[in-house]
């Protein structure tokens, strides 16, 4: 059975250019790159070219940009760490109702010490209203987190509007761009953000490595605590290995060519999938600011993680979940107001650099054959 994989939202293979990238590092080059012998220049170059890569890719200066394990621990240091920096400036931070848990938990968390938290409310396409932003803020809004484009209805927000508005106010604003790397702009000067994260495995990096951008004056506590690597930002031995991967990936991402191609896929997808099923599948998500690569649908009536399950062959995701039977609805849909019957069908298909038309055609034929059992 063709094997089909339409989950690039969850994780990606490693481009053969990342691999090769990287492969010096598994061999030759493994020193320390902060040690003081003939075994420290190699990885050093290395960790700084890959910084270059990355500062080239957000237009910032290859200072900014601080690398971490990965989204989740550049989210929580933007997070934690702003809020640490800056709690005896205020103690109210704003987000959305639906960011990634790399975001909404870390929020939990500094709500525990104190943190005033406010969780704006999107529309039916999962945009966040700037307006709502600018009434949210008070006199001790010292932080704003806003996602650039949700994982699971592909939602891009406008972002460049909620910074200018965080601007106005002298609020410092963050964004977690885990899944635009490659599949859209991301220079943060057009963003007007002060700080971004991405992460390597979203975008043909192996599992393991992503960035921080910090502008410059902006000021966090550490996450992590140790000898005075990534300038005094996140201590811990570097990985030119890594870093290496990341920086040839944000070369690679900076080509947004290929992703003209997975749009005409998606859109051939959508078509089908209308073709086949008319309104028994909806489209979940922005019809057209959205991720290039993204497709949200729901099969009215049904359950998704049910369809998944008999899928057979075809990597994707759903985002209700089942537990002793009992189905639960996405909170990203469930914030988006749609409704049970609907939302509870919901499947995430997102395309990737390596899909191809057959692994398209075949998933809408698997998809036909399945809803007829199911029905």
């Amino acid at each position: 059975m063709q094997r089909i994989y339409l989950d690039y939202n969850a994780s990606t293979p490693v481009a053969p250019e990342v691999a090769a990238a990287m492969l010096p590092f598994l061999s030759d080059h493994h020193g320390n790159p902060s040690s003081a012998h003939w075994a420290a220049p190699a990885p050093k170059a290395a960790l700084e070219k890959a910084r270059a890569q990355v500062a080239a890719l957000l237009g910032c200066a290859h200072d900014e940009v601080v690398f971490t394990s990965g989204g989740s621990e550049a989210n929580n240091l933007a997070l934690k760490g702003g809020y640490f920096a800056r709690r005896d400036k205020g103690e109210h931070i704003i987000t959305t109702r639906i960011e990634h848990p790399a975001i909404l938990e870390p929020c939990r968390f500094l709500e525990r010490l104190g943190a005033r938290v406010t969780y704006l409310p999107v529309d039916r396409f999962g945009s966040v209203d700037p307006d709502e932003l600018r009434r949210a803020i008070t006199p001790r809004t010292i932080l704003i987190s806003i996602m650039h484009a949700n994982s699971e209805v592909g939602t891009i927000q406008p972002i460049a509007e909620c910074s200018r508005i965080a601007r106005e106010h002298g609020i410092v604003f963050h964004t977690d761009a885990a899944q635009s790397v490659g599949k859209i702009a991301t220079k943060v000067d057009d963003l007007g953000i002060d700080l971004l994260s991405i992460v390597g495995h979203k975008a043909y990096a192996p599992k393991g490595v992503g960035a921080l951008y910090m502008r410059r004056g902006v000021r966090l506590e550490p996450l992590v605590h140790g000898a005075g690597h990534e300038a005094g930002r996140r201590a811990g031995t570097e990985s030119a290995l890594l870093a290496a991967g990341l920086g040839r990936v944000c070369e690679l991402a900076a080509d947004l060519t290929p992703m003209d191609a997975v749009r005409a896929l998606r859109d051939g997808f959508w078509a089908s999938l209308q073709d086949r099923f008319g309104n028994r599948v909806a489209l979940n998500g922005h019809p057209q600011r959205r991720l290039p690569n993204t497709l949200n649908v729901s099969f009215v009536g049904m359950v998704g993680a049910e369809i998944l399950a008999r899928l057979d062959g075809v990597a994707a995701s759903t985002g209700s979940a089942c537990h002793a039977g009992r189905v639960e609805l996405s909170p990203v849909l469930a914030a988006m107001g749609i409704p049970p019957d609907v939302g509870i069908g919901a499947l995430r298909f997102s395309l990737g650099r390596y899909t191809t038309r057959s692994d398209v055609d075949t998933a809408v034929e698997r998809l036909k054959d399945v809803l007829a059992d199911v029905s």
